[in-house]
Parts: structure tokens; sequence; C-alpha cells
């Protein structure tokens, strides 16, 4: 009896810490160089978020980012079913405080009605890449593509369409909800940087393994892959070894 007592208390203690685990605000500052950043444009700087599900973004975390991002991009899970449209809109105006908004759709965001999702979008000035792209050009002629693809799972991925218009820029960034979108790419396709979220970095690691991909850098033959760990939950409100995160990246000439 106290043996089952004892094993009862440490499996509740570890719940605990797993739920706390799940809570944690915290905001990655990470720079990355590439030796085909293009000289005419100054450092960018992405915040990124993915795979919020129903987390509150805290304003704490972004107190001290406003107005610092070129960009905030929000990777997809942006919400799931049963997530009230009211947390949804208080997410996009504290992350508006950091920079504009773009956004790419992930798995669980087609657990809601598309329309009501655009709509809320739309109103709050939310740049919805959706197999396409958009160019920023620099005074002295160079160029940096940003590409958004649909989410996999859905089968709703076009890679040609968001790499149309893109052969002449001298740098593309391509944004992805799930990082399995590299095994479509080839080395043609001259995408430098790919980031991406979904897989929650396992969420829960046992003894440091999880049959996801974990959250990093990775290179591959074709591209340098970001995966995020992400900031909320699917299923339960757990973590373990898999910390939740948000980013703040510097990209810059190597």
């Amino acid at each position: 009896m106290v043996q089952i007592l004892v094993i009862l208390i440490l499996i509740l203690l570890l719940i605990f810490y797993m739920f706390k685990e799940a809570s944690l605000n915290q905001v990655l500052h990470q720079t990355i160089t590439f030796p085909d950043y293009p000289a005419g444009f100054k450092d960018m700087k992405i915040f990124f978020i993915s795979d919020i599900h129903r987390r509150k973004v805290q304003e704490a975390m972004i107190s001290n980012l406003e107005k610092q991002a070129d960009l905030v991009i929000i990777g997809g899970d942006l919400l799931e079913k049963g997530v009230p449209v009211s947390r949804v809109e208080y997410n996009l105006q504290l992350l508006k405080r950091i920079g504009p908004l773009f956004f790419v759709w992930g798995n669980n965001d087609y657990e809601v009605e598309e329309s009501k999702l655009l709509k809320i979008l739309k109103e709050y000035q939310v740049r919805v890449l959706r197999n396409e792209s958009v160019i920023f050009r620099a005074p002295n002629g160079d160029s940096i593509a940003i590409l958004g693809i649909d989410d996999l799972s859905q089968e709703n991925d076009r890679l040609d369409l968001a790499l149309h218009g893109t052969e002449f820029a001298d740098f593309k960034l391509l944004i992805s909800h799930n990082p399995d979108i590299i095994a479509k790419m080839s080395e043609e396709d001259n995408i430098s940087f790919v980031m991406s979220g979904h897989t929650h970095g396992g969420q829960i690691q046992v003894l440091g393994f999880t049959p996801y991909r974990k959250g990093g850098i990775y290179k591959s033959a074709v591209t340098t892959l970001f995966v995020s760990n992400g900031y909320g939950t699917s299923m339960l409100p757990l973590r373990l070894g898999a910390k939740p995160e948000a980013h703040f990246i510097t990209i810059k000439k190597e």
C-alpha cells in the first residue's frame, strides 16, 4: 500500500512538473548567417512563433520587443478546434506590437471554419502566404523572397506556386508549418532557409528520445532548416524535455 502511494505521489509530481514546463515563456535570441544573404539589406530581424494552439501569449514575454522585428511570422497552428475567437484576437493584438504579421496555414488551423479565420486575419492585417511569395527589394536592386507554403498534411502544399516569380531573388526564405517540406525541395529551388514548427520538439521526450524532430537548426543537402519546439501543446498541456519557445532571429551575411 505504501509503495503504491509513493508511486502515485511521484506520478502526480511528474505531471505537475510537465504542466509547469508546458507553461514556460521563453524567447530564444538567435543569429544565423548566410554567405548568400544580399549586401543591399541590413540584418533581417524576425520574431517567429508557431503552434500556439490554445495558449494565451504572455505580454511579459514580448514587452521588450515592441517594434523590434522586421517581420513577425506565425508558423501555423495559430489555433485549433474550441479556441475562442477572443483569444486569437488577443494573441494577434500582442504580436502585432512587435512588427508586421505574416502567417502560414498549419494542420490544426483547418479544424475551424476557414472563412472565419481568414476574416480575423484580415481584420488584424495579417499577410497570409498560401503557396505564394512576397519580394522585398533594396535600393541597390538586391531582393529577398519570403515564401509561404500551405500545410502538407492536408496535401494543400504547392511549392511550385510559391516559387513562381522568385527565380531571380538573391535570397529565398521559405515558411512551412511542417519541416517535411524539405523532402520536396531540390537544389535548383535555391531556397537558403526554411522555418518550421509542427513537431513540438516531440513535446514529451522519454530519456531524451522522441520520434519527432527536435527543435534546432539542421543542415541538409538543399537548405538550412530551422525547427521550433513551438509555443503551445497538442492534446494535453504537458511537456517534458522539449520546452516551449518563441524566437527572435537575426539573419545576416556571413
